[in-house]
Protein backbone atom coordinates (compact mmCIF):
# COMPACT_ATOMS: atom_id res chain seq x y z
CA UNK A 1 0.00 0.00 0.00
CA UNK A 2 1.29 3.84 -1.47
CA UNK A 3 2.09 5.96 1.80
CA UNK A 4 -0.90 8.43 2.58
CA UNK A 5 0.85 12.47 1.07
CA UNK A 6 -0.11 15.22 2.68
CA UNK A 7 -2.89 15.77 0.28
CA UNK A 8 -4.66 12.40 1.19
CA UNK A 9 -5.29 12.75 5.66
CA UNK A 10 -8.76 11.74 4.85
CA UNK A 11 -7.90 8.53 3.61
CA UNK A 12 -7.64 6.71 7.17
CA UNK A 13 -10.73 8.76 8.21
CA UNK A 14 -12.47 6.90 5.47
CA UNK A 15 -11.14 3.32 5.51
CA UNK A 16 -12.69 3.56 8.99
CA UNK A 17 -15.79 4.24 8.05
CA UNK A 18 -15.80 1.88 5.21
CA UNK A 19 -15.05 -1.00 8.05
CA UNK A 20 -17.49 0.26 10.33
CA UNK A 21 -20.24 0.03 7.49
CA UNK A 22 -18.96 -3.52 6.67
CA UNK A 23 -19.55 -4.16 10.51
CA UNK A 24 -22.71 -2.97 9.90
CA UNK A 25 -23.76 -5.12 6.75
CA UNK A 26 -22.36 -8.14 8.16
CA UNK A 27 -24.49 -7.50 11.02
CA UNK A 28 -27.64 -6.61 9.02
CA UNK A 29 -26.90 -10.36 6.42
CA UNK A 30 -26.91 -11.82 10.42
CA UNK A 31 -30.38 -10.54 11.30
CA UNK A 32 -31.97 -11.29 7.88
CA UNK A 33 -30.32 -15.00 8.52
CA UNK A 34 -31.76 -15.01 12.00
CA UNK A 35 -35.19 -13.05 10.82
CA UNK A 36 -34.63 -10.64 12.93
CA UNK A 37 -37.81 -7.80 12.70
CA UNK A 38 -37.91 -5.39 9.19
CA UNK A 39 -37.35 -2.34 11.81
CA UNK A 40 -34.13 -3.54 12.70
CA UNK A 41 -32.97 -4.77 9.98
CA UNK A 42 -34.28 -2.00 8.13
CA UNK A 43 -32.35 0.72 10.58
CA UNK A 44 -29.01 -1.17 10.25
CA UNK A 45 -29.33 -0.34 6.90
CA UNK A 46 -29.71 3.05 7.35
CA UNK A 47 -26.61 3.13 9.00
CA UNK A 48 -25.02 1.00 6.32
CA UNK A 49 -26.15 3.64 3.54
CA UNK A 50 -25.06 6.72 6.23
CA UNK A 51 -21.54 5.59 6.77
CA UNK A 52 -20.85 4.91 3.03
CA UNK A 53 -22.60 7.87 1.69
CA UNK A 54 -20.62 10.08 4.07
CA UNK A 55 -16.94 8.29 2.97
CA UNK A 56 -17.82 8.87 -0.49
CA UNK A 57 -18.37 12.72 0.38
CA UNK A 58 -15.05 12.71 1.81
CA UNK A 59 -13.67 10.83 -1.06
CA UNK A 60 -14.77 13.51 -3.30
CA UNK A 61 -14.19 17.01 -0.95
CA UNK A 62 -10.50 15.77 -0.41
CA UNK A 63 -10.19 15.29 -4.33
CA UNK A 64 -11.60 19.15 -5.06
CA UNK A 65 -10.31 20.56 -1.86
CA UNK A 66 -6.24 18.84 -2.60
CA UNK A 67 -5.90 16.84 -6.15
CA UNK A 68 -8.41 20.09 -8.02
CA UNK A 69 -7.08 22.46 -6.38
CA UNK A 70 -3.34 21.69 -7.23
CA UNK A 71 -4.49 21.00 -10.86
CA UNK A 72 -5.66 24.37 -11.22
CA UNK A 73 -3.70 26.25 -8.79
CA UNK A 74 -2.53 28.32 -12.00
CA UNK A 75 -5.47 29.56 -13.01
CA UNK A 76 -6.21 32.85 -12.93
CA UNK A 77 -8.98 33.90 -10.14
CA UNK A 78 -11.33 34.02 -12.23
CA UNK A 79 -11.16 30.56 -13.50
CA UNK A 80 -10.44 29.62 -9.75
CA UNK A 81 -13.78 31.05 -8.95
CA UNK A 82 -15.65 28.57 -11.22
CA UNK A 83 -14.14 25.26 -9.38
CA UNK A 84 -14.80 27.14 -6.16
CA UNK A 85 -18.21 27.41 -7.07
CA UNK A 86 -18.49 23.78 -8.72
CA UNK A 87 -17.46 23.02 -4.91
CA UNK A 88 -20.06 24.71 -2.85
CA UNK A 89 -22.26 23.10 -5.74
CA UNK A 90 -21.16 19.30 -5.17
CA UNK A 91 -22.55 19.83 -1.73
CA UNK A 92 -25.88 19.75 -3.29
CA UNK A 93 -25.14 15.78 -4.77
Amino acid sequence: MQPIDDKHKSHPAIVKRLKRADGHLRSVIEMIESERSCLDIAQQLHAVEKAIAQAKKTLIYDHLDHCLADATGGLNPARRSEIDQFRTVAKYL
